[in-house]
């Protein structure tokens, strides 16, 4: 990403545009709004400080939420972003207020979510002096964004800020960090207006359809007798989801979905075989290693779906469709690689596919299906103890939604089972830290969704864990009165991590009993209502008056203490290993 320079043409345009003179803050502040921003997440320090004043002046055109950490800002920028399918944006001071931010950074690189996180700096002629509050922001987010930047001159904020846009938001997105010096926020300069980026010479946002592995693709899927669909967030991220969706109907294509590809297609198509992965479904997990064509789509061979990767799908011949060369043959090696943008590769491979059933094929996955029903999904749905589950919960909740809510999970064993039993109609529906696994996402990636999709209801899931390492996000909704719903399936326990213990090391509960506040107590000092149940008959009656409630609110369910998830692929076992207990 050397190239950034501004070309011979851009100088030429701006230059017989009029001048303006206004400040670095305002510059930046006007690149917001030209890309369509409408809401930023942020907390203010003194290297960002004279952005702030500026926007004292913009709130008529901007919204500004005050998170309480700048963790809890960029996982909100991060559900914005992923409920809307926009760029998220969040803003940061110097120092500790741009370090808080990475674990966010990491998390949306690694899951592919389009963010612009505009840092404040210390003065230029400070840098390098370990003045107060500076970090070399650019150097310890490298590895973890999509590309960064630091701005040490007022004239560079509109064309840096145009070309930060473009890379987030286009070919696989991720983030992008803007470092700017608190001279360059406080310098005017001639300002000859906003123009979007549309090309970066060294920058290449799709690779080139190759028709002759679109060919090759369709004769491998025209010739099998079991192919099987993989497909991951990027349908998703291509806007891709009416195309995949044809793409299997035309060809009986048995389909399942990592976690971040689902909601792509409703849960009850007739063709969602459902969940990969350690904790997903029974039959997707065997009959990968069973069919014999495997069509992956926008989804990049995770070891969490892969299991053993000496022992997985070796039988059959590999399909891989993806937006990101890098991703291709990375953890298994292809037979056909079809390098480009799903929105475009789909089609062209659709038309040369014949109509075929599968209708044998389809029904050993229905078979395998009604095994973990009997084996597992019953008893977890509807327990015979007293004691509650957390499928259960998800079970009502998704009759109470009628399958149209917004679902944000933090990590843990709540994140599994509300991957694996809550129902979707539309997509950009499960929102979940992915391939960071990161604990605390729930809550703020749940009030910035609710930005992002301010029609639909939204849910965050989350365990009694997870919700103390950014609890403080109350605060956040409280001030704006944020409507989002806040269901802790509360064992007691961090969950996941004693489940591990207790299968593979003897039951040697290290450290996983963790004692909680009073959530209640501590909703209500936040003035949000809140309830607490432990009771099954309850369980209704106390989500329906969650969902009913004007505003934000606050539902803790104590359910059962020692509850595992299953299926589960053990460690270093393949994914035809899973164990349904």
């Amino acid at each position: 990403m050397e190239t950034l320079e501004i070309t011979k043409e851009e100088e030429a345009i701006k230059a017989a545009q009029p001048t303006t003179s206004i400040s670095g803050g305002q510059a930046v502040l006007e690149a917001l709004i030209a890309e369509g921003v409408k809401t930023i997440f942020g907390y203010p320090g003194g290297a960002i400080m004279p952005i702030y004043d500026a926007l004292y002046d913009y709130n008529d055109k901007l919204e500004h939420i005050l998170v309480r950490h700048e963790q809890g800002g960029i996982h909100a920028a991060q559900g914005f972003a992923r409920s809307s399918g926009k760029v998220g944006v969040v803003f940061a001071t110097s120092g500790p207020g741009a370090t808080n931010l990475v674990t966010g950074i990491a998390d949306a690189m690694i899951d592919s979510t389009p963010l612009v996180c505009i840092t404040g700096q210390v003065y230029a002629h400070l840098l390098g002096t370990d003045a107060f509050q500076e970090t070399d922001v650019v150097n310890i987010t490298t590895p973890v964004t999509k590309w960064n930047y630091q701005i040490t001159e007022a004239s560079e904020i509109p064309h840096i800020l145009a070309k930060a846009f473009y890379i987030a938001k286009t070919g696989r997105p991720g983030p992008v960090l803007i470092d700017i010096t608190k001279n360059a926020q406080i310098e005017k300069f001639d300002y000859q207006g906003y123009t979007p980026c549309t090309h970066i010479r060294s920058y290449r946002t799709k690779p080139k359809v190759r028709k002759e592995y679109i060919e090759q693709a369709a004769q491998l899927i025209n010739e099998a007798k079991k192919p099987f669909v993989l497909f991951g967030q990027g349908v998703i991220l291509g806007n891709a989801e009416k195309e995949f969706t044809r793409f299997i109907e035309k060809a009986g294509l048995p389909s399942g979905w990592t976690i971040l590809g689902e909601s792509a297609i409703a849960s009850d198509h007739p063709l969602n075989v459902g969940m990969l992965g350690m904790h997903g479904n029974y039959a997707p997990n065997v009959l990968t290693n069973d069919c014999d064509v495997l069509i992956a789509v926008g989804m990049r061979f995770d070891d969490r779906v892969t299991g053993r990767l000496d022992k997985y799908a070796k039988q059959a011949k590999i399909i891989h469709l993806d937006i990101d060369p890098a991703e291709i043959d990375k953890n298994v090696q292809t037979t056909v690689p079809v390098w480009g943008d799903c929105k475009e590769t789909l089609p062209m491979l659709t038309e040369l596919l014949d109509k075929k059933e599968h209708k044998e094929w389809l029904q050993r996955f229905r078979d395998l299906e009604q095994q973990e029903i009997k084996e597992v999904i019953h008893e977890e749905l509807n327990p015979s103890s007293e004691i509650m589950s957390m499928g259960e919960v998800i079970k009502i909740l998704n009759e109470l939604t009628n399958d149209d809510a917004i679902i944000v999970s933090d990590v843990g064993q709540h994140q599994m089972v509300a991957c694996r039993y809550a129902k979707f109609k539309n997509s950009r529906s499960n929102i979940t830290s992915g391939g960071l696994g990161t604990m605390g996402f729930g809550l703020p990636a749940a009030i910035g969704a609710k930005y992002g999709a301010p029609d639909r209801t939204v849910v965050a899931i989350v365990g009694d864990g997870g919700i103390q390492m950014t609890i403080q996000e109350l605060g956040t909704i409280m001030q704006f009165g944020t409507d989002v719903k806040i269901l802790i399936l509360n064992n007691q326990f961090l969950g996941m991590v004693r489940q591990w213990q207790q299968l593979f090391n003897d039951k040697r509960y290290s450290f996983v009993n963790i004692t909680s506040p009073d959530f209640v107590t501590v909703a209500n000092g936040y003035h949000i209502a809140a309830q607490k149940i432990d009771k099954r008959e309850d369980l209704k009656g106390a989500l329906q008056e969650m969902l009913n409630y004007k505003g934000a609110y606050l539902l803790e369910v104590m359910v059962g203490k020692e509850n595992n998830v299953f299926p589960m692929v053990p460690q270093g076992c393949s994914v035809s290993e899973i164990r349904l207990k």
